[in-house]
């Protein structure tokens, strides 16, 4: 039914359309294909944009890295010309831009076909894809659980094989958690990486990065040198990479001092599964040469998370009231999912002074911190604080906080580095006994994706992931 192309990643794609054993339409109608079989078991894309794409493919030519290889677009932040754009949201129907975001440019001058847009919880806001608008994404692991969110759309198209690589973006781990939940390398880039323009300078305060979520470690690494460049404008500039990304794969790293730990910095305990994983790392990693001290960052973890969410709550209000200004109508609950109402109006109440004490604290938290990093390399966790969970389970229940208390024990690590700025990857090491994806969290100093993409790609050598396959699979509606 598909071309057997399953054992490719992008990079390895690009090649086979650059020494023209297949055609970027051939391609591209295989994709369709598998989005057209697949899509209706998992809800993964949203909108369509086969004509366009097709129109595209028929004029790529093999000279750029990712030339003709079928890419997806997350329905938020990055905007596309003339196609529907709706962030999850009733709230923005009708809604067509008129111009490109600048990270879809990029994505476009890499060569890549995009062919439609992936799902997502109304304005990224949640740890699982489940909005009201377009009806849950389900994981192809198991579709009875979530695929994480809040880019599970893409994390669930990527996962099942209807393409390769997709866009993602991470405000609090919206690339690790889905990484995590479905099996996939989701590496979250500095602040500052890539730029947000032309609609934005930053999102809630600097915590926002745009990059995707891959099946393999130089997809990630050769994507994020096509998106590292900054425009005139923008508020954060991360430290220029002294080498291509690309070049990190392969590379042996220095022997690593790594903090580990199996305690959250809330103190919610750990699903054993998840705390087997971090400690068979531990082994693995001091088999590869590198020390491991059983170790994490020291900071007032309760205030810290009180004040980001208090800042996050904010950004909720502004996110709406963004939007009710560009689009010159008023946010109601009839076009607001219940939660993100709440939210929303709970952020209303935070004054500018306490939004700029909430966000003094988190500093004040980022400084203590990142103390760490003084004398250690990379921390290391589990992404998650649980395998992937039922469907359901992390949806709002009538308390905003509570909700976000929730999820914090679900997703106890990953908005630490959102905060921070500092650049951290999700890698699909392990699996439980019931077949379900464990990831595994690093943080690097800031501006350093280097040493996470050179540790990754050992990591990956040493535990390959590549022939790992989901229940809802295109290659198994090849057997079929």
């Amino acid at each position: 039914m598909f071309l057997e192309i399953d054992d490719h990643d992008a990079t390895a794609l690009a090649k086979l359309i650059k020494g023209r054993e297949i055609s970027p339409l051939e391609l591209l109608e295989d994709s369709i294909a598998r989005c057209e079989a697949l899509n209706p078991k998992i809800n993964a894309v949203i909108t369509t944009m086969y004509d366009q794409a097709i129109e595209r493919a028929k004029r790529i030519t093999s000279e750029e890295v990712f030339s003709g290889v079928p890419f997806l677009m997350k329905d938020f932040v990055a905007e596309i010309k003339g196609v529907p754009f709706n962030e999850g949201s009733d709230f923005l129907d009708g809604y067509v831009p008129e111009q490109d975001s600048y990270i879809y440019q990029k994505f476009s001058s890499s060569g890549l076909v995009t062919f439609g847009k992936t799902n997502l919880p109304e304005f990224a806001i949640g740890t699982t894809t489940e909005p009201k608008r377009f009806g849950p994404t389900l994981n192809p692991w198991n579709p009875k659980l979530t695929p994480g969110g809040s880019s599970g759309g893409a994390a669930a198209a990527v996962a099942s094989g209807i393409v390769p690589m997709a866009h993602a973006n991470d405000v609090g781990g919206s690339i690790r958690i889905p990484a995590s939940c479905c099996g996939l390398v989701g590496l979250k880039p500095s602040r500052g990486r890539s730029s947000l323009g032309p609609h934005y300078g930053d999102i809630i305060s600097g915590f926002l990065v745009e990059h995707a979520v891959t099946r393999s470690v130089r997809d990630s690494a050769t994507l994020l040198d096509v998106t590292s460049q900054n425009t005139i404008g923008d508020p954060y500039y991360a430290p220029k990479a002294q080498s291509s990304f690309t070049k990190q794969v392969g590379v042996k790293p220095k022997p690593l001092k790594i903090g580990f730990s199996t305690v959250t910095p809330l103190g919610d305990p750990l699903d054993p599964e998840c705390k087997r994983a971090v400690l068979e790392t531990v082994e693995l990693l001091s088999s590869l040469g590198h020390e491991l001290v059983e170790n994490a960052p020291e900071f007032n973890a309760m205030e810290f998370w009180e004040r980001y969410t208090t800042v996050l709550a904010s950004g909720v209000a502004w996110v709406v009231d963004d939007w009710s200004r560009r689009l010159g109508r008023d946010p109601s609950p009839d076009l607001l999912e219940p939660f993100v109402f709440a939210f929303a109006e709970r952020g209303r109440k935070v004054t500018a002074p306490e939004y700029l004490l909430a966000l003094q604290d988190v500093q004040r938290g980022v400084r203590d911190f990142s103390q760490f990093f003084v004398d250690h390399d990379l921390t290391l966790t589990s992404t998650l604080g649980q395998p992937p969970v039922a469907l359901n389970t992390l949806t709002y229940r009538g308390d905003p906080f509570e909700l976000r208390r929730r999820t914090a024990k679900f997703s106890p690590y990953t908005y630490l580095s959102n905060a921070t700025g500092q650049p951290a990857i999700s890698l699909p090491l392990f699996w439980t006994e019931d077949n379900l994806p464990i990831g595994i969290h690093f943080t690097a100093r800031y501006g350093d994706e280097a040493t996470l993409i050179q540790l990754a790609s050992q990591l990956e050598e040493a535990i390959p992931w590549a022939n790992r396959r989901p229940q809802i699979h295109a290659t198994h509606s090849i057997k079929d």
